[in-house]
C-alpha cells in the first residue's frame, strides 16, 4: 500500500503521511481562499448596509426615481482589489520567511493573520465599513500562507507530487464556497458576526496541525529513509532544504543540477556550475518570465470578473435581487467544484509516472514535457472562459461559471506544479513568492479596467473584450516549453550521433 502512494517510512510514518495529507486539504478546503467567494460576502455587507452612504437617489433616462449605488459598488470591488492584490504581493516576503525560517513560524505568522482579520469582521459594522479593507487583506495574506506551508506536503508521496500540489490549489480555490454558507446561514438568522467569530475560533485546529503535523523547517524531496516530522514522543530529524540537496549525490539529481543543466539553453551562459542554480539564474530564465507572463494575464482575467460579478448580474438581471441572489448562489457552489477539477490537471502532469524513460531522457526533462500539456489545456480553457464572460447573455454565464472554476483550478494548481517541476526545491517559497508578487503588481490593471467601465456606463463588454485579447499572450508560455524541449531533443540525437561516429572510427582502428 505504502509503494502504491508512492512515500517510504514505517507504517506508523505512513500513517502520519496520510493524516498530514487529509489534514493539509481540509485546512486548504475551508479556510485559505475563502477571500475569492467576494461575490457571495458582497450580498450579505448590502444588506447589512455596509457603504450604504454612498447610495444617492437618482433618475434613470425614462425620468424614475431610483437608486444609484454605483459608488457603493465601487468600493466593494476596490476592497477585493486590495485583498488580492496583497494577497500576491505579499507572497514574496512570505516566501523568504518560509525559506529562511521554515514551516512552523510562517504558520504562526498566517495564524495571526488569519485570526486578526476575521476578528475584524465580526468586530466591524455599517459604520465601520473601512475595516473590511484591513479585515480582508489579512485573511488573504494568512490563507496564501497556509497554502504555501502545505504545498510541501506533496513531496511525502512522490509518484503523485504534481496531483496533490494540484488538488491543494483546487481546494484552495473551493474554499470561496465558505462565504456562500456564511450568506445562506444569513439567510436563515446567523449573523455576519458569529459565523466570524467561529471562523476564529477554528484557528486553534491550525495551531495543533502546525505543531503535531507539520514539519519545523521543510519537508525535503526526495524523501530520506529516516525523515521525521512533527512533536511526538521519537527523536525527529530537521532538515534544511539546501543542505540537504547540496549534500546528495549529484548523479541522483532529477535533473535540475549541474549534470543535466535544465538552465543552460534557456538562460545566460553561466560557466560557473554553482551559479547555475541561483536564485538569480532562475529568475533572469526565460522559463520564469514567460511563467510569469502566463500566470499574471489569466489572473487579470479572473479579478476583473470576480470583482464586477455582483454589478454584472444586476445590470443583466434589470436589478432583480432574487435573481443575483440566485446566480450568485450558482457560482459560488461551481467554485466548490474546483477540488474536483483540479487532480485532472495533477494527473495529467504525473502521467508519465511509473513508465520507464527513453534512453537519455532525464526524470527532469520528463517532467518538463508532461506539463506542456496542461500549460496549453490552461490557456484555451481561460480564452473560452473570456469569450463567455464578454458575452452579454445571463442564461450563457452559467457556462462561464463553470469554465472560471475550472480554468482558476488548472492555473493555480500548474502554477505551483511548474515552479516546483523546473527549479530547485531551495528557492521554491522565494520563486513563488516572487511569481505571485510580481503577477500582483499586473492585477493592480483591474483598477484602470474597473474606472474605464465606470466611464463606458458600467457597461464591460469593451473591457472584456480588451482583455479576451490580452488572454493570447498565455499561448507563448507552452510553445516556448515545447521548443525547448524540442531543442533538448536535438541536442540528444546529435550527441548520440557524433558518439556513434566516433565508436566507428574507433573500431577502425
Amino acid at each position: 500500500m505504502q509503494r502504491m502512494l508512492g512515500f517510504k517510512g514505517s507504517s506508523g510514518m505512513g500513517m502520519r503521511y496520510k493524516l498530514t495529507l487529509a489534514t493539509g486539504l481540509l485546512e486548504c478546503l475551508f479556510f485559505a481562499g475563502v477571500v475569492f467567494g467576494w461575490a457571495s460576502l458582497v450580498f450579505v455587507l448590502k444588506t447589512d448596509g455596509y457603504y450604504r452612504n454612498l447610495c444617492i437617489n437618482s433618475t434613470d433616462a425614462s425620468g424614475q426615481l431610483g437608486t444609484d449605488c454605483s459608488l457603493q459598488d465601487e468600493n466593494f470591488s476596490l476592497v477585493f482589489t486590495v485583498a488580492s492584490f496583497m494577497n500576491n504581493f505579499l507572497t514574496l516576503p512570505n516566501g523568504f520567511i518560509y525559506d529562511h525560517f521554515g514551516t512552523m513560524a510562517t504558520r504562526f505568522l498566517a495564524i495571526f493573520l488569519y485570526t486578526t482579520g476575521t476578528l475584524i469582521v465580526s468586530l466591524s459594522s455599517n459604520a465601520f465599513s473601512f475595516l473590511l479593507f484591513p479585515a480582508l487583506s489579512f485573511i488573504a495574506v494568512g490563507g496564501i500562507l497556509f497554502l504555501m506551508t502545505n504545498m510541501q506536503v506533496g513531496n511525502l508521496f512522490d509518484s503523485h507530487r504534481s496531483t496533490i500540489i494540484t488538488v491543494y490549489n483546487g481546494a484552495f480555490d473551493s474554499s470561496s464556497v465558505v462565504f456562500l454558507i456564511i450568506k445562506v446561514l444569513y439567510e436563515r438568522g446567523v449573523s455576519l458576526r458569529s459565523s466570524f467569530l467561529f471562523l476564529s475560533a477554528c484557528n486553534l485546529i491550525h495551531l495543533l496541525r502546525t505543531l503535531f503535523l507539520m514539519p519545523k523547517s521543510h519537508i525535503p524531496y526526495p524523501i530520506p529513509d529516516d525523515y521525521r516530522y512533527g512533536m511526538s514522543c521519537a527523536k525527529s530529524h530537521s532538515y534544511n532544504v539546501e543542505q540537504y540537496e547540496a549534500e546528495r549525490d549529484p548523479s541522483s539529481d532529477r535533473g535540475r543540477g549541474v549534470d543535466d543543466e535544465p538552465l543552460r539553453t534557456d538562460t545566460l551562459q553561466l560557466t560557473d556550475n554553482s551559479k547555475k542554480d541561483s536564485f538569480k539564474s532562475c529568475v533572469l530564465s526565460w522559463f520564469f518570465l514567460w511563467h510569469l507572463t502566463w500566470l499574471s494575464v489569466m489572473q487579470l482575467r479572473h479579478y476583473f470578473f470576480i470583482g464586477t460579478l455582483n454589478p454584472m448580474l444586476n445590470r443583466l438581471a434589470n436589478q432583480d435581487p432574487d435573481t443575483v441572489s440566485q446566480y450568485t448562489n450558482a457560482f459560488a457552489f461551481t467554485q466548490f467544484c474546483g477540488v474536483l477539477c483540479a487532480p485532472w490537471n495533477g494527473l495529467l502532469m504525473d502521467r508519465h509516472k511509473g513508465k520507464p524513460l527513453d534512453p537519455g531522457v532525464s526524470e527532469w526533462e520528463a517532467d518538463l514535457r508532461s506539463s506542456i500539456l496542461s500549460l496549453l489545456l490552461t490557456s484555451l480553457q481561460c480564452l473560452l472562459f473570456s469569450i463567455c464572460a464578454s458575452i452579454p447573455f445571463l442564461p450563457l454565464q452559467y457556462v462561464t461559471f463553470i469554465l472560471q472554476v475550472l480554468n482558476r483550478s488548472f492555473l493555480y494548481g500548474g502554477n505551483a506544479a511548474f515552479i516546483s517541476i523546473v527549479f530547485p526545491a531551495r528557492h521554491f517559497g522565494k520563486l513563488y513568492g516572487l511569481v505571485m508578487s510580481l503577477s500582483a503588481v499586473l492585477s493592480l490593471l483591474q483598477y484602470p479596467c474597473f474606472a474605464l467601465n465606470k466611464v463606458l456606463g458600467g457597461d464591460p463588454f469593451y473591457v472584456n473584450i480588451i482583455l479576451t485579447v490580452l488572454t493570447l499572450l498565455a499561448f507563448i508560455h507552452p510553445v516556448y516549453v515545447f521548443l525547448h524541449c524540442r531543442e533538448l531533443a536535438k541536442q540528444r540525437e546529435n550527441s548520440q550521433t557524433i558518439l556513434e561516429a566516433s565508436m566507428q572510427e574507433t573500431s577502425m582502428y
